[in-house]
């Protein structure tokens, strides 16, 4: 009967923290995204980026924070392998030597007078105590009020909770991955923009100047064209800067040194763009698929497995030590099969006098609980308003690429109507090639909507919960 109590509550999953009214749909979610449920893993495969997918990989294979992750999941399950084995009894050997004295103890009081001894003769007190054994020693705690049953509990509880962990450290790296790619590919476009303009900027400054010296213009025109020109290899420098910054966050995060062994990546390459379709799925799924989530909710059952190890220490604990060796009262004893030693020693032990120390443990796990349930609600809410959030800067993003697009073919009709006109000699080349500045920068100015709506629909992956594998 004792053996079936199970002390503390049972754990009945977590509390709903939206209304299921809402969770059918975001809010957020306009005709641009489908609810079909998305794809768990791999998502950056639907950008089409080869390079991407290759840095993906050495990411998921050699970035350390996935390795200290992975060295976690170990010690929680070796910790929830010892809670088991906690159950079963323990099996050991020893040999022990007692070498003791014990005054006013005569061990050899009621001994015989040896033969020949006079009848007066007093043998002295013997206090002395000398025991020799080796053997095998056994122990075993019944589990009366369950606290095994709630440690075994909590470290199954732990153990998913790592595994969640590490997979919300895995989503966290693929977004990482791809935004720093992202960044980097505008950062090399805008840094071949800004080089063609520096070339366009040369030659405007170059016939301004001869201008000037023909008397046709007056010298301010030159400084202006002039100070174009230093601004322009001023953000070229920082273009640059960003390349290597990037590439040395690239670096970092497929566990390589930076600068010592560079990320080659080719300065041709364009910036990805998402799919024309983005599958969004619905409020429940995103709860249910979220790592952090999930190891918010492996947190809360572990909370309340510690308040059933807290209620179990009310009860009396029962154990049993078994000894079975060889030995006596001299060495010779340990080699002596006849000289075998038994014991058993049952153990009762009930602290039913503890001036309120297991309540307030009780007390403790309970407020514990509490905090687990609000980290679990907080976490399910932030996850949504990630998500929201995310949705209507892809939105957004999404507005200003189309206005961007109608920007750019502005200036490339702008810039085939200036060529006819220069060919015509209606124009100067100078004229020309502020036209073609202006559509250098048009087409930066795209560049960076494209990296910027990509961007978004990273976030958005990320804010869904993408980016990882359930494990088998």
């Amino acid at each position: 009967m004792l053996g079936a109590c199970t002390a503390g509550p049972d754990y009945h999953g977590p509390p709903d923290v939206v209304p299921a009214s809402a969770s059918e749909r975001f809010v957020r979610a306009d005709g641009q995204v489908d609810a079909s449920a998305p794809e768990l893993s791999q998502w950056w495969l639907l950008l089409d980026d080869p390079e991407l997918a290759r840095l993906m990989d050495m990411a998921l294979a050699e970035n350390l924070s996935l390795v200290a992750a992975q060295a976690r999941i170990e010690q929680a399950r070796a910790s929830f392998s010892q809670e088991q084995a906690g159950r079963l009894p323990t099996l050991g050997t020893q040999a022990t030597v007692v070498q003791g004295r014990l005054p006013g103890l005569d061990i050899q009081s009621d001994r015989p007078v040896p033969p020949g001894i006079p009848d007066d003769f007093q043998i002295e007190d013997d206090d002395s105590v000398s025991l020799y054994n080796i053997g095998l020693n056994a122990n075993w705690e019944l589990d009366f009020a369950g606290g095994t049953g709630r440690r075994i509990e909590l470290a199954n509880a732990q153990t998913a909770a790592a595994v969640a962990n590490a997979e919300d450290a895995k989503l966290q790296l693929t977004a990482e991955v791809a935004n720093s790619y992202i960044n980097l590919r505008e950062a090399q476009l805008r840094a071949r923009q800004y080089r063609s303009q520096i070339t366009l900027q040369e030659e405007i400054l170059k016939l301004t100047y001869q201008r000037y010296q023909l008397g046709t213009l007056p010298l301010f025109p030159v400084g202006n064209a002039n100070a174009e020109l230093e601004v322009l290899k001023a953000q070229l420098a920082r273009a640059e800067a960003d390349k290597a910054v990037l590439l040395d966050a690239l670096a970092v995060l497929i566990g390589k040194a930076p600068g010592m062994h560079p990320v080659k990546i080719e300065e041709t390459g364009d910036i990805p763009l998402p799919p024309a379709s983005v599958l969004v799925g619905d409020p429940a799924g995103l709860i249910a698929r979220r790592p952090d989530i999930r190891a918010a909710e492996r947190n809360l059952a572990a909370a309340t497995a510690r308040i059933g190890m807290a209620e179990a220490a009310k009860f009396p604990k029962l154990s049993f030590m078994g000894i079975l060796g060889l030995g006596g009262s001299s060495p010779d004893d340990m080699f002596d099969v006849s000289e075998l030693s038994a014991l058993a020693i049952p153990r009762l032990q009930w602290n039913f006098l503890d001036f309120g120390r297991i309540d307030a443990s009780v007390e403790q796990a309970e407020a514990g609980r509490s905090e687990a349930v609000a980290m679990y609600r907080q976490t399910v809410l932030f996850a949504l308003q990630d998500a929201e959030r995310a949705l209507a800067r892809f939105t957004q993003q999404r507005a200003n690429l189309a206005a961007l697009i109608q920007i750019k073919a502005q200036a490339d009709g702008a810039v085939d109507l200036d060529r006819q006109r220069f060919d015509q000699g209606a124009i100067s080349r100078s004229e020309l090639n502020r036209a073609l500045r202006e559509q250098d920068q048009a087409v930066a100015d795209l560049a960076q909507g494209k990296a910027t709506v990509t961007l978004a629909w990273v976030a958005l992956q990320k804010s869904l919960g993408l980016g990882w594998q359930a494990p088998t």
